[in-house]
């Protein structure tokens, strides 16, 4: 068995899309991960996760010799963590990954060695793995005391994926490559230069975590600006998509669509992080936030109304007897990511009012654990369509698309993607 030249920490969605684009390559990759099934099912050559063009190319890698998958990292010459960093309670950031996948791979650690946090993180992040590192390897040198002279070097170089397109975009956007030292930043580079085609831009390490996180919060603050106008348009009894549409006519006006809230793990989360940091300065991030994180609580009282309505207007039948479909859970169009989802807190929440909820997810053999109660059910558009006494857009899933005469026609319909706009 060849021992890797890279070890990928984390087999997500961001983390096996590149595992598998560098084994590609022909490069030797192994990827860990602490779930077991995800790492049988990837030496089986297969994906467990949706995004499209990937069970083709990890199916090649697994199958040419030049990708396999375990629990535990092994010795390599490039380590990449690509985990989970959520926050805590009171919108905290929790490194608890970024930590543990550290301190895994610092046992395996050997001078030369190159560690990139891919994660999206918090400014300061890549030096906190620089400590975890060095507590682990008192025998070697690391950037935040040795500096240039190091025996590892260590870098931050973050995603910037498209659920959907994620294998295309990680080889042709540029990417940002922060070093905690410019030899750092150049390992790096010529690193993710054997399979990037774009440019790869190389920084500080604190200047590439802050340009991650201001991607994500420049589009959280537009999207906050888009669902604040469907607000108000709802408020004043106009079509928000129409009148969105008219204005963007304007050559430098482009307003973004409005939607149930906003979702994933990115710009749901990282916009907080630098709340966290700066809480004093980062005023317009803050309120962003929370004009999304407010809009499913909207969403949701508007369902209400209709199930009140209908309440009122059929006497015998109890809240119990009324069918919400929902339509759509991910977090958006075409995937199967639930992460930070607010189509599937409003199901959720729609299921909490004790009516009957018809949950239409095209992309999903199975509902997540969160949506397991006596009175969900997991069914077809058809069937959605049929019986729903309140119909509910949560996404805008492709396969909706061709049922929109039908979506219109029903008489208690609650759009949040203007589907029907």
């Amino acid at each position: 068995m060849n021992e890797p030249a890279i070890v990928v920490m984390g087999l997500g969605y961001v983390g096996l899309p590149t595992a598998a684009v560098f084994a590609s390559r022909r490069i030797h990759v192994l990827g860990v991960d602490v779930n077991q099934r995800a790492v049988d099912i990837i030496n089986q050559g297969n994906i467990h996760i949706v995004e499209p063009s990937l069970d083709i190319v990890v199916r090649a890698a697994v199958t040419e010799g030049y990708l396999r998958a375990a629990t535990r990292p092994e010795p390599a010459d490039a380590f990449l963590i690509a985990v989970p960093t959520p926050f805590k309670d009171g919108k905290v950031p929790d490194l608890a990954c970024v930590e543990a996948a550290a301190r895994a791979i610092a046992v395996v650690l050997k001078p030369g060695n190159l560690v990139v946090l891919e994660s999206t993180s918090p400014v300061g992040t890549t030096e906190f793995v620089s400590g975890c590192l060095a507590e682990e390897r008192p025998d070697l040198t690391f950037p935040h005391t040795a500096g240039e002279n190091s025996d590892i070097r260590i870098a931050h170089c973050p995603e910037r994926v498209l659920p959907g397109q994620v294998i295309r975009e990680l080889v042709e956007n540029d990417r940002i490559i922060g070093g905690m030292t410019p030899q750092c930043s150049e390992s790096a580079r010529q690193l993710y230069k054997r399979v990037v085609q774009g440019d790869c831009i190389t920084t500080t390490a604190r200047t590439a975590e802050m340009a991650k996180l201001t991607e994500n919060s420049f589009r959280d603050v537009n999207i906050a600006f888009a669902n604040e106008l469907s607000l108000v348009c709802d408020h004043l009894g106009i079509n928000a998509w129409e009148m969105i549409e008219l204005a963007n006519r304007h050559p430098r006006v482009n307003i973004l669509t409005p939607g149930p809230g906003v979702g994933g793990h990115c710009i749901a989360v990282d916009p907080w992080f630098i709340v966290d940091s700066a809480p004093e300065q980062a005023k317009l991030i803050k309120l962003a936030r929370e004009v999304n994180d407010f809009k499913p609580e909207w969403v949701l009282n508007k369902v209400r109304q209709a199930v009140d309505t209908l309440h009122a207007e059929l006497p015998g039948r109890t809240r119990r007897d009324i069918r919400v479909a929902c339509f759509g859970v991910a977090f958006k169009p075409n995937i199967d990511d639930l992460r930070e989802s607010p189509a599937l807190k409003i199901t959720r929440s729609i299921a909490d009012l004790g009516c009957q909820v018809l949950v239409v997810e095209p992309n999903a053999k199975e509902l997540p654990e969160s949506l397991t109660a006596d009175n969900i059910r997991h069914v077809s558009i058809n069937e959605a369509l049929k019986n729903a006494d309140v119909v509910c857009v949560l996404v805008r899933h492709s396969p909706f698309n061709k049922h929109r005469e039908r979506f219109m026609g029903a008489s208690h319909l609650i759009d949040t993607v203007g589907l029907t706009g």
